[in-house]
């Protein structure tokens, strides 16, 4: 049994994004391709020279590929560019769970088989929320791969943790019943249209296809228990900080931080804290929320394309 994605509603969704597609000059043609890993088809974007240096990119909650578009865009030009959807994202399969389980051990297992299909052996990784711990367990299993991380409000340290995730906690020690039906609201689209705009100094700049898109995703059968499993199961990350934190220390990646400091769940200090492992880490904080380029785009990427010309390019590979 499959979660079927290709609801009604998201014929409205996918109206949503050809019109924004349409709207973006894109000077290198982008490809909409699947991919089957295991039980799950996987969705995801790619553009660029196949023979160019790869950047891959992790979306987190409540998000999809469709959160880097511009990025893509942007980078192309130069890069090849993957982005995925992660299983029970954007326009990936959801399995039942019975068929697949929803941790983030198994994401990141599914992640890196489609990675290695993709016969992507070396690539820059770019996260964001949900899809920094799927990144860093893909950097520690093979830190041989990577050549250089980027993080838009993607986590790794325990005071990066704001209070927002005071409930999700209580929830971890005591996985109950009641525990759960507290956090019932989190998946909802009226929560995901808070996140994207919480913290954000003007509202008028988040477009609101993303929310849009996500609310009609999570409102699908099935979705929302998803997403709770998720959340119950992202203990598993904060458990794995000290192993990412000795990746970071002993590997020193380029690392740059591109980070809304106004974020809801992930504070600033999370950002900070990689210059206590790599002390060259690049960290920039720009005024708005946890969906950062939503508003900033134009701020960031020229700063992540900056970074990634210096450390990514062929001309700056020894």
């Amino acid at each position: 049994m499959k979660i079927n994605h290709l609801l009604a509603p998201l014929g409205v969704a996918a109206a949503l994004t050809a019109g924004n597609a349409l709207a973006t000059p894109f000077a290198t043609p982008v490809h909409y391709r699947y991919e089957q890993v295991g039980d799950v088809r996987i969705f995801y974007r790619e553009a660029g020279p196949r023979n160019a240096p790869t950047v891959l990119l992790l979306h987190g909650f409540a998000a999809s590929s469709y959160m880097y578009r511009d990025v893509i865009a942007a980078l192309a030009d130069t890069y090849h560019v993957i982005a995925p959807d992660l299983p029970s994202f954007g326009h990936t399969e959801s399995p039942a769970g019975d068929v697949y389980a929803y941790t983030f051990d198994n994401l990141s297992r599914t992640m890196e088989r489609f990675t290695e299909q993709l016969k992507l052996d070396r690539y820059a990784l770019m996260v964001h929320d949900y899809g920094a711990p799927i990144g860093w367990r893909l950097a520690t299993a093979h830190p041989e791969r990577i050549t250089a991380l980027i993080s838009q409000n993607g986590n790794a340290y325990e005071e990066g943790l704001a209070k927002g995730w005071d409930p999700i906690r209580t929830y971890w020690k005591e996985p109950t019943a009641k525990n759960r039906a507290a956090l019932a609201d989190f998946p909802t689209a009226a929560s995901i249209k808070w996140q994207y705009l919480e913290g954000v100094s003007d509202p008028s700049r988040v477009p609101p296809d993303g929310y849009i898109l996500e609310g009609l995703r999570v409102s699908q059968p099935g979705n929302a228990d998803v997403q709770l499993d998720l959340l119950l199961d992202y203990a598993s990350n904060v458990q794995l900080y000290p192993t990412f934190q000795t990746y970071f220390r002993t590997q020193r990646p380029p690392l740059l931080a591109v980070w809304g400091r106004n974020d809801p769940y992930f504070l600033p200090a999370g950002a900070q804290a990689w210059t206590r492992d790599i002390p060259d880490a690049e960290i920039h904080f720009y005024d708005t929320g946890h969906f950062a380029l939503e508003t900033h785009a134009q701020e960031i990427i020229p700063v992540i394309r900056s970074f990634l010309d210096r450390h990514v390019a062929p001309s700056s590979q020894p």
